[in-house]
């Protein structure tokens, strides 16, 4: 009959967390009885399978658990009072702290527009060789050449020098696609449709808003599907700064794409058969149905409200999506446009994945090393138990020399 567990005081005292501590000493009935080794049993439990048939059960652990979140457990109101004054005086420090914070935040967004506007000059240069209605200066090709083999750099300038009027290109044409295209989440959207729109996208600009926010433009030459000159999409943050004084994404607004008669790239037409219930009879009927595209970037997914009663279970993740590809364009494209065209970013896009995948690798090893030494370890005691066993003595191991209760 194995020998039931005992209770034994604490060597060092634990300190209390407002998290793990209650009011008041939790009960305990007086037909309790203290578990012996042998009665403790392994059961499966499929929670899983549990919750995926029972959805309400799911809803009503949730809004258990939300409730629950932010109430005190009691311990704060326990302290003594002088205790209870000083952590008020705490969380009156760490207000100030806040403020920092905030200020800190604001000054960064400052020195950023300011920055801005000094490269403003540098867009505005490189919109007019993209679209040809100017030539680079030699000083600015030679900086140019700089990155390139010298032998390199004299066969493009000969090149250039024997291209004859017959065949000379304005600027450089499909610029901004092939830098959306070699951009990777931008890439994923582009459909093959798409790209004869995107073939005429002139320039891509982005501005700041007079409250937290940015807008990005994208400018169009003259095309078969829209009418608009200009598509923006604007994000906006709240007046209120979060924790730590960063900036809160809101939401984001785009503009209606004003498409030509049958040129709606967001939709795609299906036919279908329908029947008459009087007749019997069936025709075919055409209907449009929603479809991927890169235009949907400007019909962004909207927060959820207060008042909606059905909100999509992807909703969180589809509003991280929309915002971090607003950013991708605004840190990543339109600052370095000419490296994603010539595809040289990726190299420092892959050089950041390696990292994170050599950080994951080490970690994996580490985790396999413990494994490892764990299982070291148990055997060992397993060939410790075996020989106990077969010379007939009872030893103490050291585990349960340090388990044994006083």
């Amino acid at each position: 009959m194995s020998e039931p567990i005992r209770n034994k005081k604490a060597d060092f005292p634990i300190a209390p967390t407002p998290q793990n501590t209650p009011a008041n000493n939790a009960p305990i009935s007086s037909h309790a009885q203290q578990p012996g080794v042998s009665s403790i049993k392994e059961e499966t439990f499929d929670a899983a399978g549990i919750f995926a048939k029972n959805p309400a059960l799911v809803s009503m652990i949730q809004g258990k658990l939300g409730s629950l979140i932010g109430r005190s457990s009691g311990y704060i109101e326990s302290l003594p009072p002088p205790v209870r004054r000083r952590v008020a005086g705490l969380k009156g420090i760490q207000k100030d702290h806040a403020k920092l914070e905030t200020q800190f935040q604001e000054e960064v967004l400052e020195l950023e527009k300011k920055y801005f506007t000094k490269f403003m000059p540098l867009y505005q240069r490189r919109a007019e060789i993209v679209n040809g209605t100017t030539e680079p200066t030699e000083s600015e090709v030679d900086a140019g050449h700089e990155d390139h083999e010298d032998d390199e750099s004299e066969k493009i300038s000969d090149e250039a020098k024997d291209e004859g009027s017959e065949t000379a290109t304005f600027g450089i044409p499909e610029f901004w696609l092939s830098a959306m295209k070699n951009q990777i989440s931008l890439a994923e959207m582009i459909t093959e449709r798409d790209e004869e729109a995107l073939k005429h996208l002139k320039d891509i600009q982005m501005e700041y808003l007079d409250r937290p926010g940015f807008r990005l433009m994208f400018e169009f030459a003259e095309n078969d599907f829209f009418t608009n000159k200009t598509i923006t999409k604007t994000y906006y943050y709240k007046e209120e700064n979060g924790y730590g004084g960063d900036f809160i994404y809101d939401h984001a607004e785009g503009d209606k794409i004003d498409w030509k008669a049958g040129q709606d790239l967001t939709i795609r037409i299906e036919s279908k058969k329908q029947r008459n219930k009087n007749t019997k009879q069936t025709r075919i009927v055409k209907i449009t149905v929603p479809t991927e595209s890169f235009f949907n970037f400007f019909s962004p997914p909207q927060p959820p409200t207060e008042d909606d009663e059905s909100i999509a279970e992807d909703i969180e993740e589809r509003l991280e999506l929309d915002y971090q590809l607003g950013e991708d364009i605004k840190e990543k494209l339109i600052p370095r446009a000419i490296d994603w065209f010539t595809g040289d970013a990726l190299q420092f896009e892959e050089f950041a994945d390696d990292i994170d995948a050599d950080d994951l690798d080490d970690d994996e090893e580490e985790d396999d090393e413990e494994e490892e030494d764990d299982d070291d370890r148990r055997s060992d005691r397993d060939v410790d138990d075996d020989s106990d066993e077969e010379d007939g003595t009872s030893k103490p191991k050291k585990e349960a020399a340090e388990c044994k209760q006083s």
